[in-house]
């Protein structure tokens, strides 16, 4: 499942695995803090762990919103935590072009929901050879993921994963039916909870996506009581201070905390 990752440790503690990292690659002091916190504590929990950053956000609602420091100096970023600290490392793309810019700099790359039916994306990041995470979208049934999981293998890469990340509910907010992770486990792939996207409350008036991150807690132990192969969690020392996606972000203090929780959801029904 995992052991193809460069750097990943602890694939056989019997644990689910992390994805875990800031929303955005802010700056270097944010993105190293943040990569040596959650390593610290996955080592000590025995839990396999890929550092997770967006080099660039492509879905705002405004124009004046946030969306990185520059492609290649953020991806560059990414790859000195992999380097230095001995993780793997995941990132968003957006176009075919990124799919080979990307891969030149991290080991997994996702597809975001909202892009999860666009072939020639999918195909593109299947031929470089990366793990490809596929996020699904929002309005898709879980079932509906075998097409996408088909398209990567059909390209010649086995190494896909599938996330759920919620489900609309109404125009502003989502829900998690945790249904479908058994469902998308049907194509023998990991399957991932993206716990925090799932408590996202989008197209708020404002143009500020909210959300509800008093919930993490909730969502993320059902997820592992269904029995999901990983967890996604984006955090931040200072969620407040975030410049991205902070109303539904898990603060890097609650971390390890919630983590001892998990683990022992996921004993008791191994």
């Amino acid at each position: 499942m995992l052991s193809h990752l460069p750097h990943i440790q602890h694939i056989d503690s019997g644990n689910f695995f992390l994805i875990a990292g800031p929303c955005v690659v802010e700056n270097e002091t944010v993105v190293f803090e943040i990569a040596e916190k959650v390593k610290s504590v996955c080592n000590s929990l025995q839990i396999p762990y890929i550092f997770k950053a967006s080099y660039r956000k492509a879905n705002r609602s405004r124009i004046d919103s946030f969306t990185g420091i520059g492609d290649e100096k953020a991806l560059q970023l990414i790859a000195k935590v992999g380097k230095e600290l001995k993780l793997p490392t995941l990132t968003d793309i957006h176009t075919e072009a990124e799919a080979a810019l990307a891969a030149k700099y991290v080991d997994v790359l996702q597809i975001p929901a909202f892009l999860c039916r666009q072939t020639e994306l999918l195909v593109a990041a299947a031929k470089t050879g990366k793990t490809v995470n596929i996020k699904k979208g929002q309005f898709l049934a879980p079932e509906s993921m075998k097409f996408g999981v088909d398209k990567v293998k059909q390209s010649g890469n086995n190494q896909v994963w599938l996330t759920e990340r919620g489900a609309m509910f109404g125009y502003q907010d989502m829900i998690v039916d945790f249904r479908g992770i058994p469902e998308m486990q049907k194509n023998k792939v990991p399957v991932i909870l993206d716990v925090t996207h799932s408590l996202q409350q989008p197209n708020q008036s404002s143009g500020v996506t909210g959300g509800k991150p008093e919930l993490i807690s909730c969502i993320a132990k059902a997820g592992i009581a269904v029995g999901a192969d990983g967890i996604f969690i984006e955090t931040h020392p200072r969620p407040a201070e975030a410049l991205s996606d902070g109303a539904n972000m898990l603060a890097l203090d609650k971390l390890e905390n919630l983590l001892q929780q998990l683990i022992k959801i996921r004993k008791a029904i191994a």
